[in-house]
């Protein structure tokens, strides 16, 4: 180990080459490049193979991470594959999208002793993606069919997880999902100078020839209620995500041209998928041209900007009422976006829009004093008097977060219940919700969260159902063998 590992004295942190700003601005490609086997080998090499691995510790999926990098830096990058995939069921996918950061390499040991953090997620990318490349990663077929079914409502990552599980274990595997591809916002909410779609096209692939149903352009609700879908399976798992946009509510709000920022990205996503997108071709949802205002300061207000560049916005603009220190997104996507030419607008929050027939014009805004912190640690914002300016604009996004739509009204469920946020309530010992069968994971249950989480919720839900799966079987037999 001494002679591969503990590099970090001798090689500098690097990070695979990053497209120039002036060139990637012009299209939704993916900006980092790839590690060759070099590369991937010395970076790994960095790693300090700390007795307490805090990058582990602080991955949701507990992901094996020294003991990946010390495979790679020996060269054993299949049985890197191997280990990497084990605890992740899209592993490429948390090496391009995780807020790396936030969770493994902002707690990486050496990044705490400033020789700058071993770059876990670019080389998390290499090896899976290398794994593909070389044919490594192949179905996962069940031992044996068990008999039993299973509808899992949503076809984002944690029902993609919970699908894989599943099926290993030999369930027959159902997802229903209201959308015509299957990837949630993996597939029509990340841009994909982030996330190109074929990593996500691949793995729902790879789902369908492990022998999980795909149900697209399936509403719950719409096609089915909640109670047909399980007198039809042996147990339901809604893994919905959340989609409802916060609002804002100010004088002009109801302008032309304010738009939520899941609607905008999904525009921007289809027609990058090549779909026929009237509001992109019109230009309503369209930035070319125009002055773009995004209100918010999380990942999603970062996406927004970033697609307002690459669709030829004249100025793009994120209004935020916090300062930097206090985003909630990645200080990575902060800094691309200005290098691709966003402008951030600190300590600022919308008072009122602006508009003439019927269309916005600008965003009238105030400053922010930050005061004293709150509960949670974070300053309180304070609106400053008389501090109001206006900032031109054609084209509002707001990227304010999301919240849970009223799913027991949806489903056509009133037994279903939920928090007084509306996400569905569990039993946390066994992730059932109220209803006998029917378990709920990700963002429906935890509120608006990251990929990774929605993964390892996947994946424990997956667990919790096979036993009462298993459970349920048991009672059947013993059932039938007492009515003999």
């Amino acid at each position: 180990m001494a002679q591969k590992m503990l590099q970090f004295v001798r090689t500098d942190k690097r990070m695979p080459d990053k497209r120039d700003a002036a060139a990637r601005r012009h299209d939704f490609n993916e900006i980092y490049g790839e590690f060759d086997q070099q590369g991937a080998e010395e970076q790994s090499g960095r790693c300090s193979q700390c007795g307490v691995p805090f990058c582990q510790v602080h991955c949701p999926l507990h992901n094996n991470i020294p003991d990946w990098l010390k495979l790679t830096a020996e060269g054993r990058l299949e049985e890197a594959y191997e280990l990497s995939s084990a605890t992740s069921n899209l592993p490429e996918i948390c090496g391009r999208i995780c807020p790396q950061d936030r969770l493994c390499e902002g707690n990486c040991t050496i990044e705490q002793s400033t020789h700058g953090t071993v770059t876990i997620g670019s080389i998390e990318k290499y090896i899976n993606d290398t794994a593909w490349e070389r044919g490594w990663v192949k179905p996962r077929l069940p031992l044996r069919e068990r008999g039993q079914s299973v509808a899992i409502i949503g076809g984002g990552p944690g029902g993609m997880s919970a699908a894989e599980q599943l099926r290993i274990k030999g369930y027959e595997v159902h997802v229903y999902d209201r959308y015509d591809r299957i990837g949630g916002l993996m597939m029509y909410g990340i841009p994909g100078f982030k996330l190109e779609k074929h990593v996500v096209s691949r793995r729902v692939q790879l789902l369908v020839d492990e022998g999980v149903i795909f149900h697209t352009d399936f509403e719950v609700g719409r096609d089915a209620t909640l109670a047909e879908l399980r007198a039809k399976h042996d147990a339901v798992l809604i893994a919905t995500g959340v989609y409802k946009a916060r609002d804002l509510t100010a004088p002009g709000s109801d302008l032309g041209n304010i738009v939520p920022a899941l609607q905008y990205l999904t525009t921007s996503n289809r027609q990058g998928l090549g779909d026929a997108v009237p509001d992109y071709d019109s230009g309503a949802l369209n930035a070319a041209g125009k002055n773009v205002v995004v209100i918010g300061g999380g990942d999603t207000a970062m996406d927004c900007v970033r697609t307002a560049i690459r669709q030829g916005a004249k100025s793009v603009k994120c209004l935020y009422r916090r300062n930097r220190a206090n985003m909630p997104g990645s200080q990575r996507e902060v800094h691309n976006a200005e290098e691709e030419g966003v402008e951030f607008v600190w300590q600022s929050a919308p008072e009122a829009f602006e508009g003439k027939d019927g269309l916005v014009t600008g965003v009238r805004a105030h400053r922010i004093h930050l005061g004293v912190a709150d509960a949670s640690g974070r300053q309180t914002p304070q609106v400053i008097d008389g501090s109001s300016y206006t900032l031109d604009a054609d084209l509002v996004i707001k990227a304010l977060g999301f919240d849970p739509e009223d799913l027991p009204t949806l489903f056509g469920e009133t037994g279903l219940k939920v928090s007084r946020w509306g996400t569905v309530t569990v039993n946390f010992r066994t992730m059932m919700t109220s209803l006998d069968g029917v378990f709920a994971a990700g963002d429906i249950v935890r509120g608006a969260s990251l990929v990774v989480w929605a993964i390892r919720d996947g994946r424990d839900v997956a667990e919790h159902m096979h036993a009462y799966l298993m459970q349920k079987a048991e009672a059947g037999a013993s059932a039938a063998v007492a009515a003999e």
